[in-house]
């Protein structure tokens, strides 16, 4: 794999145990970017994820958010993939950070073979990008990557941990690394500076190494502004975050009834409004737009105006529409 380069853009990642962190301090210290641990399991988030995201988005840090893997089976995955998520809903929603999320995967349950662990990969990474709808990438350290991964997991992006300034000769499946955890902060590589410390916070954290420089890094992944060339307002932030939450929301409530079968009458509006020229296509799984209209009012979210608009198809539509009112 390559070696380190002097230009490289330098990066750290941190989770509760770093404390509060100075993200001024650490952007004026020369670190341009940050994975935050967002979540772990089914259930846990990081008591600190989602202040580090505004934290680093303010000073201008790069930022990505990553998970820990606990799964025992695709099941498991999925419902993993689905706390993470809601985290990074919670947290501003997938467009405020601007480095890929990521699926720490590290430590493998009792009993748990190469094939049983690139499932549960799979499954997360799938369920992951379906709904953040950015593709993940992969952490980890070579033992387990060449013990338990397959080759088909080399289709995403690396960021490995390897705690030394040399890199290995292969990681698993892998010819090259994207981002490289090269120390602890207590042992393995340093800083170009020569140093394993980083100004804005107490203790150790993980240093990590862009695979090109900070100008590279920011083409890669530099944070999109709207239209005008300007940053968000407030007020637009307050709006993406509302929308955000309302999405988890949903989100959350898909996954609870577990059930995505469109009604009789949603299947009636949605023939009517294929014939009536307004809808076109569906895709290969079912009709996209009734799983929609399922979803929204299984979640309670039909309200007038929403009625309204599907009762605007045509006449099939509205009476299908009554139908479910009535009920």
């Amino acid at each position: 794999m390559q070696a380190r380069s002097a230009g490289n853009a330098q990066g750290i990642d941190v989770s509760h145990y770093q404390g509060s962190v100075n993200w001024s301090k650490v952007k004026a210290d020369g670190i341009a970017f940050a994975f935050l641990k967002a979540s772990q399991g089914q259930s846990y988030r990081d008591d600190m994820f989602q202040s580090n995201a505004s934290g680093a988005r303010a000073a201008g840090v790069l930022a990505g958010a990553y998970h820990f893997v606990d799964a025992a089976s695709e099941a498991d995955a999925k419902q993993e993939a689905a706390n993470f998520a809601a985290a990074i809903a919670a947290a501003g929603g997938a467009s405020s950070f601007q480095l890929p999320p990521v699926m720490d995967y590290e430590s493998a349950a009792a009993g748990m073979g190469r094939s049983e662990v690139t499932k549960v990969a799979h499954a997360f990474l799938e369920e992951a990008e379906r709904l953040i709808g950015v593709r993940p990438i992969v952490y980890s350290y070579p033992y387990f990557a060449e013990t338990y991964f397959d080759d088909s997991l080399a289709a995403y992006e690396l960021w490995m941990a390897r705690y030394a300034n040399d890199p290995p000769e292969d990681f698993g499946a892998w010819t090259s690394w994207t981002f490289w955890q090269y120390s602890d902060g207590s042992q393995g590589g340093v800083r170009p500076d020569g140093t394993r410390s980083v100004d804005g916070i107490s203790g150790p954290v993980d240093l990590n190494e862009y695979k090109g420089t900070e100008a590279e890094l920011a083409a890669a992944y530099g944070s999109e502004e709207d239209g005008e060339g300007q940053p968000m307002t407030d007020a637009e932030k307050q709006q993406m975050e509302d929308l955000a939450n309302r999405v988890a929301a949903l989100e959350q409530r898909v996954n609870m009834s577990g059930n995505q079968t469109p009604p009789a009458w949603a299947n009636d509006a949605i023939v009517a409004a294929k014939s009536a020229g307004y809808i076109t296509t569906s895709n290969d799984k079912g009709h996209a737009e009734l799983v929609m209209i399922q979803m929204l009012y299984n979640a309670g979210l039909c309200n007038d105006e929403l009625v309204a608009f599907f009762r605007g198809f045509s006449a099939e539509t509205k009476a299908a529409i009554d139908a479910l009112v009535k009920e």
